[in-house]
């Protein structure tokens, strides 16, 4: 027996509408967030040879580590910079919930359970379409 998998649609008429496709790329986006912020953490300067900051991302050819480590960092934070961008631009309250529940992939549910949101699940989702909205716009 095969699951189903939910494909989130939205109207077009919602004024957050993106095209589906588009929305899963936005959301595996986020979803390397927790590996960013664990390697940004991770860099340090004076040990790190080329080799291991090359799986991170391309560097740039320079021999001083220092460098090739904030190299490293400046790429890992604009990433991550991004999505906190467009979480508190959809709602600065929700901003924490919206970041746990997206980059984790925590629904509403688990994140009323776990870290008692003070919103309804309309307003959560409403200010999730946003997100992915805004976040859209930011990548281009």
């Amino acid at each position: 027996m095969s699951k189903s998998l939910r494909h989130p649609e939205l109207s077009e008429k919602n004024p957050y509408w993106i095209e589906r496709h588009r929305y899963y790329e936005l959301k595996h986006f986020c979803l390397q967030y927790p590996l960013w912020k664990k390697m940004y953490e991770a860099i340090d300067g004076a040990s790190r040879r080329k080799e291991d900051l090359g799986t991170i991302i391309q560097v740039s050819g320079h021999s001083d580590p220092t460098e090739r480590a904030a190299e490293a960092m400046l790429y890992l934070s604009k990433k991550m910079d991004m999505v906190k961008k467009a979480a508190e631009d959809s709602d600065k309250l929700l901003a924490e919930y919206l970041i746990v529940g997206i980059t984790e992939g925590w629904s509403y549910d688990v994140l009323k359970a776990r870290l008692e949101i003070p919103c309804g699940k309309d307003t959560y989702y409403d200010r999730y379409r946003k997100f992915f909205w805004l976040l859209d716009k930011e990548r281009g």
